[in-house]
């Protein structure tokens, strides 16, 4: 029986939905998924930790010789400044997370608090402090920020949109259902608010990957045989996804005010 009354309700319920509900639920999902992002290396709770931009880490491997490099020995050198340290440092928007030996994450906004419990012998090519530099020179969160307020924004502008109600109609003496065109004005606002910040989550999202990429690329050419590097995977995938919602959102209200506006067109006719 609770099945049953289950499989009613949705089945009520999903007439009720209308186009504007799913492009609600996708901004929705998309305001979750950067915020996500953000948040990363905020904190050492869960999962967060492994929300990162770019991270770099002492390891010993194996160093790239071109004929380019003038002094090739300076490997050995920097193998010997960096003995046994296994430190890792990953960066996010607005935290820096550190492991010192392999165990758990201590993730902070503040590199110094962060380079005060860690030992010269763990970090002795100062990598949160290049980490630190990254975070404050190269990331810029202010365009997801306000990509997202944008979003949110155009989240409460489609709440307003009319739903499905019931008339009764006089003549045929039954209930129908019936739903009105939203207003064009506010459905063009909708439109230039999701498109500005598809936009600009578009160039945060290059910003991210592209400087990442490179930061990354320059840290382990330096520390060639003793420093790695890498892009966090998480963190892109965040971006972009976020990124391919408020274009099926953007897209969707495009094809709407079109279809409403030849609609218009028709009756008149």
């Amino acid at each position: 029986m609770p099945n049953v009354r289950f499989a009613v309700g949705i089945q009520r319920l999903v007439p009720f939905l209308g186009y504007h509900h799913v492009l609600m639920i996708l901004i929705a999902f998309a305001i979750i998924l950067l915020s996500l992002l953000l948040a990363g290396c905020s904190s050492s709770s869960p999962l967060i930790p492994g929300i990162f931009l770019i991270s770099f880490y002492y390891q010993s491997y194996t160093p790239t010789y071109d004929t380019t490099q003038v002094d090739p020995g300076v490997t050995a050198a920097i193998a010997n400044i960096v003995g046994r340290a296994m430190l890792e440092v990953r960066v996010g928007y607005f935290g820096i997370c550190v492991n010192p030996d392999g165990g758990s994450f201590l993730c902070s906004n503040n590199a110094t608090l962060l380079a005060e419990q860690v030992s010269v012998d763990q970090d002795p090519l100062n990598l949160i402090w290049v980490a630190e530099t990254f975070k404050n020179e190269v990331v810029f969160p202010y365009l997801l920020i306000v990509a997202i307020i944008l979003a949110f924004v155009t989240f409460l502008l489609l709440a307003t949109f009319p739903g499905w109600h019931e008339e009764h109609d006089a003549r045929t003496g039954s209930d129908i259902d019936i739903k009105p065109f939203p207003s064009r004005p506010v459905s063009q606002v909708a439109l230039a608010l999701i498109f500005i910040a598809s936009i600009f989550v578009l160039v945060s999202v290059l910003w991210q990957h592209t400087a990442s990429v490179a930061a990354a690329q320059v840290a382990q050419d330096f520390g060639n045989g003793s420093v790695r590097s890498g892009v966090g995977t998480s963190a892109m995938v965040l971006g972009w996804f976020g990124f391919a919602l408020l274009i099926v959102v953007t897209i969707g209200l495009l094809v709407m005010i079109l279809s409403i506006h030849l609609l218009d067109k028709l009756t008149e006719d």
